[in-house]
C-alpha cells in the first residue's frame, strides 16, 4: 500500500520544547532506557525508578511535574537527560498517530514548529518507517 508520506517528510527539531510540556501524556521506558537514564544520572536503576516513573496499568512511565505536566527531565526549557532520552523522545514527531495521515501531520504543526521548519530535513520514506519501528 502506498503511503502518503512517499515523498518524505520535513522536519527540523528547534528543541523548542513544546513536545516536552503542555499536556498529560506518557513518556514509556523499556528496561535499556531505565538503565541508560540511571547512568546518565550516575544514579542505580531502582533509585531512578522511584524517583523518576510512575507505573501506569503495569508500565513505567516518566513522571510529570504540574500544573503544566512538563517532563520531569524539561528544566530551563531544555532536557536535562538529552543523550539518553527514550526511543519515544528520539522519534519525535514520527509516531503513527501523527505519520498515519496527511491530516493528522498538519495537525501536529500546531504543536511542533518543526514540521515544515525553513531548516527542515527531508526524512524518506524508508527512514520514516524505521523510526516508526
Amino acid at each position: 500500500m502506498e503511503k502518503w508520506y512517499k515523498k518524505g517528510l520535513k522536519f527540523h527539531c528547534t528543541q523548542c520544547g513544546k513536545c516536552c510540556t503542555g499536556f498529560p501524556g506518557y513518556v514509556w521506558l523499556n528496561d535499556q532506557e531505565i538503565k541508560a537514564l540511571a547512568e546518565e544520572l550516575k544514579i542505580s536503576e531502582q533509585e531512578f525508578i522511584k524517583k523518576y516513573t510512575k507505573s501506569v496499568k503495569g508500565r513505567l512511565s516518566l513522571k510529570e511535574k504540574l500544573p503544566h505536566y512538563d517532563c520531569i527531565f524539561f528544566k530551563d526549557k531544555k532536557c536535562t537527560v538529552y543523550k539518553a532520552r527514550p526511543k519515544q523522545c528520539r522519534t519525535y514527531p514520527f509516531w503513527n498517530n501523527v505519520t498515519c495521515s496527511k491530516e493528522a501531520w498538519e495537525a501536529e504543526k500546531q504543536i511542533c514548529e518543526g514540521i515544515d521548519h525553513k531548516d527542515s530535513n527531508l526524512y524518506t520514506e524508508e527512514e520514516i518507517d524505521s523510526l516508526l519501528s
